[in-house]
């Protein structure tokens, strides 16, 4: 168009220009008008009335002429029809009354008019380079364009309150309140249909109608009129900008209005309303006359935010909604036991209310969480419903009650309607630990899978003591299937059952594994996103945690953070009575106290094990793990005797499994090493059978406790190897001759192939020197290497022969020095051995 009117100023021209509010109409106009005058036309932009004669050597160039009086719009279709002026007129698609109508028909004659669009995001980038004076970054453009849907307006705005660099978080305040006027000459309907589709929320025609009280085809008007402020976009979507504009401009009684209107006629059709009561809530709106609009978003948000939906239950019934119940539910889920059991017991000591069997079930949800088994089976049963009971069973399988856990799942009256997922998995998951006190522990298992794998889909909102992941994988550990607790763990994580109640149980299982393999660096790591959470632990949670930290520490051979965590290990045992699923982190104490000379304060939980195990029949898969435990407590303390009272037992129960008889051979090898008696190939044998079934740091240990206890050189290379083998790293370089007189056993050996010359360090002088600088001391490099803390010494003095350090702290600034220039190997820091990766 620009270029046939450039190169024809004086030729006759009708053209019509339209576009949205904000898309370049005036900015076309004012273009022609400079094209006009360099070619010496006059420009008139008044336009004239019906009976006003024009003259036809001017140009007439008429902007908004959808705002035009019917004289005015009669006297414009005379010049149009006359076809001997050089007109353009610009106008809006909306309104459109019927002289505007003939208008643009008769624009329309004499060729299509010229219809304005929103930038591309390659216009968007020239616009701004021309506004700048140079290119502006690709993010910049990209950001302007996004916040702006390319309205011309918008961009510009936008662009004159950026400077020409990086992005900002959110657009400039300076350019939101450029908004200000064309919001304040909105009409009311426009402005309500722009606040209602503000809030994110898909627009039925019902909705519409009953919102701007029109009917239908005043909608159709009003969204009309919306998008031809240019506000709204041709895909009915406000852009970024103006929407912001909205929110920070109109009066907040207004917005609430449309919003707390808009939520009710959701609420009728049964459509999402969280959306919207998130906005009343932060607008601080008092629920007294949305209260089933709270109720309802508080039942939306139970899934996924059980704490919003917490909040949003007390808010409905504080204006008088009967919620108290799933508050207490979605206070549970969200880890709120403290008012979780405040709100459940309300209910309980309520003799009238529906809710009270509701109410016992949080209740007892949260006393099993808090480590009362036993009070929380009772109030399971009493609530009667069919996972209720289910539930109940477990508990008292869990505190030794035997015959009450038999009486309720043999004599449990059946449904009063069609089972439930949370009722069937309950079920299998009672099934599946009653299976493990004398049944078969591979039914048991697959139980408990199962029942996780049934209550994946609608976990998330199950209120549960204990998940049937969590079980699966404490069975698992019990019975040496390291695997499938893993694999049963990671889908209960991906599923989020149990909600954020058994999130940290679900980690710190996980994390159990990982230690109880070796792998204490990966262990610590996922303990910390436990621990850092900020919510303080529960009481079977913090048992587990406490434990794991003291496991984790004991197998670093850090006495100092063992030390450091006794107390609070000493407060988590105090807190939980000891039950049949606690008693992994029992056995793991047991030892840490040992090593720390406490045995004795532990001795108490450890007979309470014992006799809850006795009540129950002694069953092998649970007593196996204990009494591996409580033996290398014994071994450590020093009590021979209670050490062959374990090895007894643990050979009793070998039959039970593969798990059972690796650890009955360990026990019975662990007991003739500390004797003095080594046979390598036993022992070799015995440390492979832990390493098959998972317990990798065990198998290395006994390998290397055995090698530095044998006064056979070639027995102690073979089992320093098996060692080395177990935890991940390749064994040493074997030995080219007979040791050298006057070198220590367990060192390397005398000019065997690959010995380092003069300056350089062996492989296992490296490692001794990156346990050095992390500040061990020679006996805990000793433990950590299977070697003596003489013979850590023997090293540190060839290092510094070797390296021609004078003394120690010239020796540790050479090594800082050498281990900043090592771009490959071991970090410093990260003591030898590497943990494995199963």
């Amino acid at each position: 168009m620009f270029e046939a009117i450039d190169a024809h100023p004086h030729a006759p021209v009708a053209v019509g220009i339209q576009g949205p509010g904000g898309y370049g109409k005036s900015a076309t106009l004012q273009e022609l008008a400079l094209i006009y005058r360099r070619a010496g036309v006059a420009v008139r932009t008044e336009p004239p009335d019906a009976a006003e004669r024009v003259d036809e050597d001017c140009a007439l160039l008429v902007d908004d002429a959808h705002l035009l009086d019917e004289a005015r719009l009669r006297g414009l279709c005379r010049l149009v029809e006359g076809r001997r002026h050089r007109l353009a007129i610009a106008y809006r698609p909306w309104p459109r009354q019927s002289t505007m109508v003939e208008l643009a028909d008769a624009l329309k004659r004499d060729g299509s008019p010229l219809l304005l669009c929103p930038f591309t995001e390659e216009q968007t980038a020239t616009y701004l380079a021309g506004m700048y004076g140079t290119r502006p970054p690709a993010a910049l453009a990209r950001y302007v364009h996004a916040q702006t849907a390319g309205v011309p307006r918008f961009v510009d705005r936008l662009a004159r309150a950026l400077p020409p660099g990086e992005p900002p978080a959110e657009a400039p305040r300076s350019a939101v309140l450029r908004f200000a006027a064309e919001l304040e000459d909105l009409d009311d309907r426009v402005r309500g249909l722009l606040l209602a589709v503000a809030t994110g929320q898909r627009l039925s025609l019902p909705v519409l109608t009953a919102l701007l009280s029109a009917d239908a085809d005043e909608v159709d008007e009003t969204v009309k009129a919306a998008r031809a402020t240019g506000l709204l976009g041709p895909d009915d979507r406000l852009p970024p900008i103006a929407r912001h504009a909205l929110v920070a401009l109109i009066p907040a009684t207004h917005r609430v209005a449309v919003c707390a209107r808009l939520a009710e006629l959701q609420m009728q059709r049964g459509a999402p309303v969280l959306p919207l009561v998130r906005t009343l809530s932060g607008a601080g709106v008092s629920a007294d006359s949305l209260a089933a609009v709270f109720e309802a978003a508080g039942n939306e948000a139970l899934v996924d935010e059980p704490a919003l939906a917490a909040e949003l239950f007390a808010t409905a019934a504080g204006a008088g909604r009967p919620t108290t119940a799933r508050h207490a539910l979605a206070a549970a889920l969200a880890g709120d036991l403290d008012s979780a059991l405040r709100l459940s017991d309300r209910l309980i000591a309520a003799p009238g209310s529906p809710e009270r069997a509701d109410g016992a079930a949080v209740a007892a949800t949260a006393l099993t969480h808090r480590g009362q088994a036993a009070r929380g089976a009772e109030l399971y049963r009493w609530a009667g419903t069919p996972s209720a009971v289910a539930f109940a069973a477990i508990g008292y399988l869990g505190a030794g009650h035997l015959e009450e856990s038999d009486r309720l799942l043999l004599h449990a009256p059946p449904p009063d309607g069609p089972p439930t997922l949370l009722a069937s998995a309950a079920l299998l998951m009672a099934r599946g630990v009653r299976e493990t006190i004398g049944g078969s522990s591979t039914a048991a298992l697959s139980a408990l899978v199962q029942a996780s794998a049934l209550l994946e889909p609608a976990g998330r909102a199950a209120l549960l003591p204990d998940s049937p992941a969590a079980l699966a994988a404490l069975v698992a550990l019990h019975y040496g299937e390291f695997d499938i607790a893993e694999r049963v763990l990671d889908r209960a994580v991906a599923a989020r059952t149990g909600g954020a109640l058994m999130a940290r149980r679900h980690r710190l299982m996980q994390a159990w594994i990982l230690m109880v393999r070796g792998r204490t660096a990966a262990a610590t790591q996922s303990l910390a996103t436990v621990t850092t959470e900020g919510a303080p632990l529960e009481a079977r949670d913090l048992l587990f945690a406490t434990a794991l930290e003291m496991g984790i520490a004991r197998r670093n051979s850090d006495l100092t953070a063992l030390a450091r965590g006794w107390a609070l290990a000493r407060d988590a045992v105090v807190r939980h009575p000891v039950d049949l699923f606690t008693l992994l982190p029992v056995g793991e104490l047991a030892i840490a106290a040992a090593r720390l000379g406490e045995l004795a304060a532990l001795l108490p939980y450890l007979r309470d094990a014992r006799v809850l195990l006795d009540r129950l029949g002694s069953p092998a898969l649970w007593e196996t793990p204990l009494h591996w435990s409580a033996l290398h407590a014994a071994i450590t303390a020093e009590q021979p005797a209670a050490a062959e009272d374990h090895v007894r037992a643990l050979a009793g129960l070998a039959g039970h499994s593969r798990y059972g008889a690796a650890l009955a051979a360990a026990a019975q090898t662990w007991v003739e090493v500390l004797r003095g008696v080594v046979d390598p190939e036993k022992v070799e044998a015995a440390a492979r059978g832990l390493y098959e079934a998972g317990l990798c740091w065990d198998g290395a240990r006994l390998a290397g406790q055995a090698a530095i206890r044998t006064a056979d050189r070639r027995a102690m290379t073979t089992l320093l190897d098996c060692a080395r083998a177990l935890q991940g790293r390749p064994a040493g370089p074997r030995s080219a001759g007979p040791r050298s007189a006057g070198q220590p056993a367990g060192s390397s050996t005398t000019q065997a192939v690959g010995t380092p010359a003069e300056g350089r360090l062996s492989d296992r002088e490296q490692e001794v020197a990156d346990l050095v600088l992390a500040g061990m001391t020679y006996k805990q490099i000793g433990d950590r290497l299977f070697i003596s803390a003489k013979t850590v010494e023997h090293h540190v003095a060839r290092m510094r022969q070797r390296l021609g350090c004078g003394s120690r702290s010239e020796l540790l600034a050479r090594l800082r020095a050498m281990a900043a220039q090592r771009s490959a190997g071991e970090p410093v820091g990260v003591p030898w051995p590497r943990q494995p990766t199963p």
